[in-house]
C-alpha cells in the first residue's frame, strides 16, 4: 500500500458497511411514488453539502508573518516621505526636505531587508527583475521598488554630502549630482506614489477573500496609512518651526485614512468583513482608529509644540503600522475557515439567480 502526505487527509477508516437498497414496493419496477410512474425514483438519500473537503481550509494562507507587515509599512514611509521631500523643496524648508530624504532612504533600505528576509535568499529579490509583467503586481512592484530606491539614494548622498560639508571624497561627481538633484527628487517622488500603493493591489490580486473583497479600497487605505506615517516621521525629526506641510499631510492623511477604513467593508459579505472586526486583527484595526484619531487631531491644533508634535507623530506612525499589519492579520485569517470562501460565493450566486442570469457557467453548474 502507498503512503504519502495526503494520507493524513483521509478520514478514520470505519470499515465498509453493507448498504440497504431501498426496493419500491409492488413489481419491483424502480419508478417515483405519486408522480407519473415515468421516473425512477432515487436510490440515494439526499446530501448536504459542507463547506470544504474534509473541513480543510479552500484557500491556502498565505506564509508571511511580522517581516511583511514591516516591509507594508516601511514602504510606505518611504513612498510618502519622498513625496513629502519635493513638497519641503518646493517651499525652501531645507531642514524637512533632508530629513524625509534620509527617512525615505533608510526605509526602503529596511523594508528591502524584511522583505529579502521573507524571501529567505537575496537572489530571489534579483530574479524578479529579469522580467517585466505590467499584469503582475508582484513583478512590478519589484521595478518600483528598485528605481525608486535608485533615486532615493542618490538624493540622499546629496543631504549626506551637504552635512559633511562636502568632505566626501566625491571628486568631479559631485558636480553632476547636484545638476540631477532636482529631476531625481521628482522622480523618487514618481515612483513614491505607487511604492506606498502597489502592496494594496498586490493583496487584493490574490485569493485570499478578505483581501479580494477590499480590492476597491485597499490601495486608498494604504496611500493614506502612507501619508499619515511619513508625516508623522517629518514631526518627530524636524523642528515644528519647519513642518507646516508635513503636519498639513499628516492632516489629511488621516482623514482619508478614517474614510477609507470604513469603506473597506461596506461591498463585502459579513463572512468576508469578519476577520476585520474580531480577534488581533480587530483588535489592532481598533487601536489604529484611536491612534488615527488622536494623532490627527494633534498634528491639527497642536502641531505648531514640539512635545506634542512627536506625540502626534508617533501616533500616526504606530496607527499606519498596526492598519497595515491588521489587514494582513485578517487576510491570513480568513483562509482558515471555509466559510469565508463558501458563504460569500453562495450569497453571489444566489444574487445573480435573483437577476435572472441563470444561463452562464457560473448559474448552471451544481
Amino acid at each position: 500500500m502507498t503512503l504519502s502526505d495526503f494520507d493524513s487527509y483521509r478520514p478514520a477508516n470505519e470499515g465498509r458497511r453493507k448498504k440497504k437498497r431501498n426496493r419500491p414496493a409492488g413489481n419491483g419496477r424502480r419508478r417515483g411514488g405519486g408522480g407519473d410512474g415515468a421516473r425512477e425514483m432515487s436510490m440515494v438519500d439526499d446530501v448536504e453539502f459542507s463547506d470544504s473537503y474534509y473541513g480543510r481550509p479552500i484557500v491556502k494562507p498565505p506564509p508571511w508573518d511580522d517581516k511583511i507587515s514591516a516591509y507594508l509599512f516601511l514602504g510606505g514611509v518611504a513612498g510618502g516621505s519622498a513625496m513629502l521631500a519635493v513638497g519641503a523643496q518646493a517651499a525652501g524648508l531645507e531642514a524637512l526636505r533632508r530629513n524625509s530624504r534620509l527617512t525615505a532612504l533608510g526605509a526602503t533600505i529596511g523594508g528591502t531587508g524584511f522583505l529579502i528576509l521573507d524571501l529567505g535568499r537575496p537572489e530571489r529579490f534579483l530574479h524578479m527583475m529579469r522580467t517585466f509583467k505590467p499584469s503582475s503586481p508582484m513583478n512590478m512592484g519589484t521595478w518600483i521598488l528598485g528605481g525608486f530606491g535608485t533615486a532615493a539614494g542618490v538624493v540622499a548622498a546629496i543631504e549626506v554630502d551637504r552635512l559633511t560639508g562636502e568632505n566626501l571624497p566625491l571628486g568631479p561627481l559631485r558636480a553632476l549630482l547636484h545638476w540631477i538633484e532636482k529631476p531625481t527628487g521628482a522622480l523618487a517622488a514618481l515612483f513614491g506614489a505607487p511604492l506606498a500603493s502597489y502592496t494594496g493591489a498586490l493583496l487584493a490580486d490574490t485569493a485570499v477573500p478578505t483581501w479580494n473583497a477590499a480590492k476597491d479600497n485597499l490601495s486608498y487605505l494604504f496611500v493614506s496609512s502612507a501619508a499619515m506615517a511619513s508625516s508623522g516621521v517629518a514631526m518627530m525629526t524636524t523642528p515644528a518651526s519647519q513642518t507646516r506641510p508635513a503636519r498639513a499631510l499628516a492632516t489629511l492623511g488621516a482623514a482619508a485614512d478614517l474614510y477609507f477604513a470604513e469603506k473597506l467593508t461596506e461591498p463585502m459579505h459579513p463572512a468576508e468583513a469578519e476577520p476585520l472586526q474580531t480577534g488581533r486583527a480587530g483588535k489592532k484595526l481598533r487601536w489604529a482608529k484611536g491612534l488615527t484619531i488622536a494623532g490627527g487631531i494633534g498634528a491639527a491644533l497642536l502641531g505648531g509644540n514640539r512635545v506634542a508634535a512627536i506625540v502626534s507623530g508617533a501616533a500616526l506612525a504606530t496607527a499606519s503600522l498596526l492598519t497595515r499589519s491588521g489587514v494582513l492579520e485578517a487576510g491570513i485569517e480568513s483562509t482558515k475557515d471555509p466559510r469565508h470562501v463558501v458563504e460569500p460565493q453562495k450569497a453571489r450566486l444566489e444574487a445573480r439567480r435573483a437577476q435572472g442570469i441563470v444561463d452562464d457557467s457560473i448559474t448552471t453548474v451544481g
